[in-house]
């Protein structure tokens, strides 16, 4: 008996979107990665090997500050170790200004290797992953303006990425308006710490979402560097309370034009009302008077 076409052809799209779905899921979980390669997409752009404090605390020596069951737990799953109340991922938090370790899909034996490469990397002098200081050049509004282009998209990014706009917004600095995919940008250079941590979040962003995005559209130096002018323009230039106020906006405009809809609605429909209703009362009338005519004529 053969297979009715449309069942064969489900059956093969189910497939292939299966498979998109898998290879889609293969760099978060690091299936075909060196573990020096995970490292490089999944955690530089938290943690430095010797260079200092990003986002999350220098990884340099980190097996002599806790041991290692610990934490292979914490980075298969560090978002349960806080749930559960651990002192030490509470104060890991605390110091990454409230920020949560991102949970990266991976198992027991990438976690083990991970912490090998760092027992490794951090008994050289200089680790390959020691990071760089961002260089401290002032920001010019050449750069803040350039920021705005790459993010509203009227200058199209090198590798051919979609514009910041099409999943964020932010307040101030001409780009205010966006999506609502993400978070607001507004106040994320504060939220990240600073620019240096900015600059190596976005040279390799470490959410799924990002990665499926820019992995393959890498953003170039200069437009980093126009980015966080812009990001480090509109944290210093517009309020934590920028987006409720935009938000109010909205609410009242969205009221005002509700009513000016209703008022137009209801003088359309008082009109039909009026332009049925009144040959009705009219025929009533008429009928009333011939009612009292006639009744007035047989009495007389």
């Amino acid at each position: 008996m053969k297979t009715p076409y449309s069942i064969t052809r489900h059956k093969s799209f189910a497939t292939a979107m299966l498979l998109t779905l898998l290879i889609a899921s293969l760099p978060a979980n690091g299936f075909g990665q060196t573990v020096k390669e995970f490292f490089k997409v999944n955690c530089t752009s938290c943690h430095k090997l010797g260079g200092g404090r990003l986002i999350g605390p220098d990884l340099k020596n980190v097996l002599e500050r806790k041991d290692r069951a610990w934490l292979t737990e914490f980075i298969m799953n560090p978002k349960a170790k806080i749930d559960a109340g651990d002192e030490y991922a509470l104060k890991l938090q605390k110091e990454a200004n409230g920020i949560i370790m991102i949970t990266v899909p991976i198992d027991r034996k990438r976690a083990e290797e991970l912490l090998d490469l760092i027992e490794a990397e951090s008994k050289l002098e200089t680790s390959e992953f020691a990071g760089t200081t961002a260089p401290l050049i002032p920001f010019t509004d050449s750069d803040v303006a350039h920021g705005v282009e790459l993010f509203t998209g009227a200058t199209r990014l090198k590798s051919g990425a979609p514009p910041c706009l099409s999943c964020h917004s932010t307040n101030g600095s001409g780009a205010a308006m966006g999506g609502n995919l993400g978070p607001n940008l507004t106040q994320v250079s504060e939220r990240l710490m600073g620019r240096e941590a900015l600059t190596a979040w976005l040279s390799a962003p470490p959410t799924a979402t990002m990665q499926s995005v820019f992995k393959p559209h890498p953003l170039e130096t200069d437009e980093i560097h126009a980015l966080v002018a812009l990001f480090d323009k509109t944290a210093k230039s517009a309020p934590e309370s920028g987006g409720i106020v935009l938000w109010m906006g909205v609410i009242f405009y969205g009221l005002g034009g509700t009513l000016v809809v209703l008022m137009a609605f209801g003088g359309f429909w008082s009109g039909r009302f009026r332009a049925v209703r009144r040959p009705m009362v009219n025929s009533a009338k008429l009928k009333s008077t011939k009612n009292k005519t006639g009744k007035l004529g047989g009495k007389s």
